[in-house]
């Protein structure tokens, strides 16, 4: 497929921004600005100028592929009957929305969010598929997005299809569940270096493949935000808490293994198409201190009630997409850390995966520096899950059952 186009503004999207924001970990970034990843069954490509998106797909019978490792899904079970990419482009890059009436909505409605955000434009939410957006956010536990994209990575090339080549390297798109529910992942995993997130990443893909009946993540979708080809319907009325289907979908998350508030809420956002989730993790919990008056009387730490607090906040400000201006906030916050983070990842492609030379090391302590914070509130969540277990067995206090942690 040749390159084709789209009229998109650097003010309706910054691929160099959108896709390098810690929303999506499997995109790479070659040496002449092109972004490219396996996605449903092609590779596709990205690049950009001022006014004109640029894209192409190359599909599994059109690549001239040197031999891989085996993979646990055959490339032909994802070829394309048709060329859908404009589509898939339209969808994934979720181009829909005007961006540039966005930021002045919620310009309008908080002052804090005109004077930082038009510094930082074209701030898309991606709208991912629900499965790649929740392993993505499990392997996220203490965590850096350099790392994260190293997991990935591992995981589609171990368990994945392989989709094709570019330049001789491979591309493989995201494992099925059940392609991760067989006994002997947990123990491969630990061996590729995903620690105690290879027994959640097996144990979820468990449950969603055995216990679960097939779609029953997308059936958490938000209506409005349906996968491709289905209508959309009404969400139901706004409420400061979010809408039903949002908090229903939250909860539902939570029973997973490796998913605390944080990471239902990521997976919400960026997987589900609910654009009032909020995420909150430490550094959210700085700027809402630091921006919003937060950090006083019962709001003093970050327990539950306060987590809770923060999202209805930003939901009253800023409505339905409160979980799209929070992103651009966050974003705008950690400029430089994208920026130098971008950096380290064109270097570390390039290497091979066994090196551990200086580089390496600098990039992994820098984005470790940003996000050292992120600890603090997984070991939360995990200490959360805990709790509760331990509520189904024995009494607790009342303030043990409040506080989810220190921070």
């Amino acid at each position: 497929m040749s390159w084709r186009k789209l009229p998109v503004s650097l003010t309706e999207l910054c691929l160099d921004t959108t896709l390098r924001c810690g929303q999506s970990f499997r995109w790479r970034k070659s040496e002449d600005n092109i972004w490219s990843c396996a996605l449903h069954g092609r590779i596709l490509s990205l690049r950009q100028d001022s006014t004109q998106l640029h894209y192409q797909a190359v599909f599994p019978d059109t690549c001239n592929a040197p031999p891989t490792p085996p993979s646990s899904v055959p490339s032909s079970e994802y070829q394309v009957e048709e060329d859908d990419t404009e589509d898939l482009v339209r969808h994934y890059l979720n181009l829909g929305p005007s961006l540039v009436e966005l930021y002045e909505q919620w310009s309008s409605a908080d002052l804090n969010f005109k004077k930082k955000a038009p510094k930082f434009t074209g701030v898309r939410n991606l709208k991912q598929d629900a499965w790649e957006a929740l392993i993505g956010f499990i392997c996220s536990s203490n965590n850096n997005i350099i790392r994260i994209s190293q997991m990935m990575d591992k995981l589609c090339k171990q368990y994945g299809p392989c989709i094709g080549h570019m330049d001789s390297r491979p591309f493989h798109d995201m494992p099925k569940p059940s392609d991760l529910a067989h006994p002997s992942v947990e123990a491969h995993l630990r061996q590729l270096g995903f620690g105690y997130r290879a027994k959640y990443i097996y144990q979820t893909a468990v449950m969603i493949a055995n216990e679960h009946e097939p779609g029953w993540l997308d059936s958490l979708r938000n209506p409005e935000s349906p996968v491709r080809g289905c209508k959309i319907a009404s969400a139901g009325p706004m409420r400061p808490e979010g809408r039903e289907g949002y908090r229903t979908a939250h909860a539902e998350l939570l029973a997973l293994q490796g998913v605390g508030p944080k990471v239902a809420d990521c997976v919400c956002l960026m997987g589900l198409g609910w654009g009032e989730a909020v995420p909150v993790d430490t550094h959210v919990w700085q700027i809402a201190q630091r921006d919003y008056k937060f950090g006083k009387g019962k709001h003093r730490s970050l327990t539950q009630a306060t987590y809770d607090a923060i999202g209805n906040h930003f939901r009253g400000l800023w409505g339905q997409e409160a979980g799209w201006a929070h992103s651009v906030l966050f974003t705008a916050d950690l400029r430089v850390f994208s920026e130098r983070l971008t950096a380290a990842v064109e270097v570390l492609e390039v290497k091979k995966e066994e090196e551990k030379d200086d580089s390496h090391i600098e990039a992994h302590i820098d984005a470790h520096e940003d996000v050292k914070s992120e600890i603090k509130l997984e070991v939360e969540d995990k200490k959360r899950r805990l709790a509760a277990e331990e509520v189904t067995q024995t009494p607790v206090s009342k303030r043990r059952r409040k506080v989810l942690s220190s921070i």
